[in-house]
């Protein structure tokens, strides 16, 4: 057993700000190169193919990060519930970091061939390895630190980690359309933002490296041998569930920040700068309203906001998408500003909510791999169906509109299938829906 007499509490702002800036730094990582797969990736390492069919070739590599995911979530999972959370933060920065950096290092396929694709390939597998231990880290870390009746509040502060290097990675690229000619951007411009992921990387990790260990982790007496083995075994129902209830906020995340922009700039006209600017601004308020939610969850609990924000995505879809069309600034703007509402209502509380549905010795593993399968049903398919959707439509792409609607309606009946969880102590939590 762990001396729990080392255990002491720590500054919770302190705490949450690195937790904040190492999921953010991480998930600029992830998204520039889905910012980057809308843009530039399909005409330079799939010029054979016409445009719609490089785009999809380009999504089809992004989808590959969140197939990784749970892989990674199984590997620094098994790191987190048997050595520690805080190991898991370092590891997962650095492979995902050097990822990044190497892909924007990664010749064209006008130079090396078909060699180009394929390391894109085996690059984005790396960082969708070590974003998928990020979360769990990050989150068990603030989670398990935090006092009962606030665990809503401060683990809300990782999940604005994602709104703010969305709008880091998207800021950089749109300041380097600004600026940049499109040659100079085809040429060597799409390849900065990967490179300053590795100076990002370096700042994390010196915010990371002075965290204290997870109380509950020190506690633990008897550490799983396998926890995904005992997840799988104990807790398979619950697995499903929660990756079944998270699909709908990775598609709408997805649909809004990926397919729409390729949709809009290719299919609309719209420039690349206009795009950018609304799903920026629409993310912008997603990641100020975050702890605000996250306060009603602890106030209310996190299955009703999950459920409501399930309802609300189900109604909005169709407008979302009618919105879009337009090719409006301030029409796509509302649009989306719908969508991530609803996303937000959901995930402000997720992260309270999935370590409160597992025992702490498996809490790491359980709660990673079931927010990651959430990402591989939701987030890793919906740019291509959407896209392939869109093709066979008019200009009003009706049928991504179903689509998104119908993992709405799938989500939420995973959720009403999901117990409360507040106010359960987090130490203490016992598995509720086992199968």
């Amino acid at each position: 057993m762990h001396d729990v007499r080392a255990i002491r509490a720590p500054s919770m702002p302190r705490l949450a700000a690195a937790s904040l800036a190492g999921t953010a730094i991480e998930f600029y990582d992830f998204f520039v190169y889905g910012t980057a797969a809308a843009l530039i990736l399909g005409p330079l390492f799939f010029p054979t193919f016409s445009p719609v069919a490089g785009t999809l070739a380009a999504f089809a590599t992004f989808g590959v990060g969140f197939i990784a995911r749970p892989l990674g979530s199984v590997l620094f999972g098994h790191i987190g519930d048997r050595r520690g959370r805080r190991p898991v933060l370092v590891a997962s920065l650095l492979l995902t970091g050097v990822s990044t950096v190497a892909v924007g290092c990664v010749p064209t396929y006008e130079t090396i061939g078909v060699a180009a694709p394929l390391l894109l390939l085996v690059l984005r597998f790396l960082q969708g390895l070590g974003l998928g231990g990020e979360w769990g880290g990050a989150v068990l870390l603030t989670v398990e630190h935090a006092p009962a009746g606030r665990r809503g509040l401060w683990s809300s502060f990782p999940q604005v980690g994602p709104a703010l290097g969305f709008l880091l990675a998207n800021g950089v690229v749109l300041g380097l359309s600004a600026t940049l000619s499109e040659a100079q951007f085809a040429s060597w411009g799409w390849r900065v933002p990967f490179w300053a992921a590795g100076v990002l990387a370096v700042v994390g990790l010196w915010l990371r490296s002075s965290l204290a260990e997870s109380p509950s982790f020190l506690k633990i007496d008897d550490h799983a041998r396998v926890p995904l083995v005992e997840v799988l075994r104990d807790h398979w129902r619950l697995l499903l569930l929660t990756g079944g209830a998270l699909a709908i906020g990775y598609a709408i995340f997805y649909a809004v920040t990926t397919w729409s922009l390729a949709y809009g700039t290719e299919r609309l006209g719209v420039s690349r700068s206009v795009m950018l600017t609304c799903i920026m601004a629409a993310v912008v308020v997603k990641g100020a309203l975050t702890p605000l939610m996250a306060l009603l969850g602890d106030r209310y609990g996190r299955r009703p906001l999950c459920l409501a924000g399930c309802a609300v995505a189900a109604l909005w879809m169709f407008p979302m998408v009618a919105l879009l069309a337009t090719g409006a600034p301030l029409p796509m703007f509302l649009g989306f500003l719908g969508a991530m509402l609803a996303f937000i209502t959901m995930f402000a509380v997720i992260a309270a909510y999935l370590p409160e549905l597992y025992q702490p010795r498996v809490r790491c593993t359980g709660a990673a791999v079931g927010y990651n399968l959430g990402g591989v049903l939701g987030g890793a398919l919906t740019p291509i169906v959407a896209t392939a959707l869109a093709e066979q439509g008019g200009r009003v792409p009706w049928g991504v509109a179903a689509y998104l609607t119908a993992i709405a309606l799938f989500s939420l009946g995973c959720f009403a299938l999901l117990p409360e969880t507040r106010p359960v102590p987090v130490a203490a939590a016992a598995e509720p829906a086992s199968g």
